[in-house]
């Protein structure tokens, strides 16, 4: 690839996600499912105060492509975050993949789910030929500088975190099982709980007052619990008065009857 006097923008000389795809019908191995409710857990949780819902963007199992020398090298976090860019690709599409040149943004947090297999990879213990691309970590690290890394092993329930500091990760100290990131003003922690039927531990975000940030399906039945005690202090409310009048020798009428 040569570039051109004045320069040609990125999107114009360099692929994009419609060149890069996360589409693959010939890669092997399919989402378990785990896979797929452990990151929509954390999907339907991730609400970041401080920025604003369409200037985040959260995938999963989406290819993310990070070095413009070689445009076809590629990872897949199980579930990573980007924020302070906007929730669409050019403000109007779904992504295909993330494009680390076209967005000029990097991820700010990534978590992977430690496999049978996968556990030295993902915590940055195997080494690799100079010829072949970078292995997780060192991506995260020392390429994107993703500024907090989370491994979670399900077999175990072990969390742990690692934060950029300077050149290199640091493991950061987990309190209580949760782990807090500043700034975006979330934590994440485990949570023992029923999510989509299973019980079990389960990664999800909480708030700056060590509230777990509720699901969509979990505020809906929340408001449905206060709409139903509501119209139940209103009914215990006209049963007292209604009482208090028929004591005065007064039949209580409060016009539910329908007209005629």
């Amino acid at each position: 690839m040569y570039q051109t006097d004045p320069p040609r923008p990125a999107k114009e000389f360099l692929p994009t996600m419609y060149d890069l795809p996360s589409e693959d019908p010939e890669e092997p191995g399919l989402p378990d499912e785990f896979h797929l409710l452990q990151p929509q857990l954390l999907r339907e949780t991730f609400c970041p105060s401080n920025f604003p819902e369409n200037q985040v963007f959260i995938a999963t199992d989406l290819n993310l492509y990070y070095d413009v020398h070689h445009p076809l090298w590629y990872k897949r976090p199980d579930w990573f975050a980007v924020v302070d860019v906007p929730r669409l690709y050019a403000q109007k599409e779904l992504r295909l993949s993330y494009v680390v040149w076209q967005e000029g943004v990097n991820p700010f947090v990534v978590v992977e789910f430690i496999s049978p297999g996968t556990e030295k990879e993902d915590l940055g213990r195997t080494l690799r030929d100079a010829s072949q691309p970078p292995t997780k970590w060192e991506v995260y690290e020392r390429v994107l500088r993703v500024p907090y890394y989370i491994v979670f092993d399900r077999y175990t329930d072990q969390l742990r975190a690692f934060q950029l500091q300077g050149s290199s990760y640091a493991e950061l100290e987990i309190n209580q099982l949760r782990v807090w990131l500043n700034d975006i003003e979330l934590g994440l922690g485990l949570w023992q709980g029923v999510y989509q039927g299973i019980e079990r531990q389960w990664l999800r975000w909480y708030d700056g007052s060590g509230n777990w940030v509720l699901t969509p399906a979990e505020r809906e039945r929340k408001q449905g619990e206060r709409e139903k005690q509501r119209a139940n202090k209103e009914r215990i409310r006209a049963e007292r008065l209604a009482a208090q009048l028929r004591a005065l020798g007064i039949e209580p009428d409060f016009g539910d009857d329908e007209e005629d």
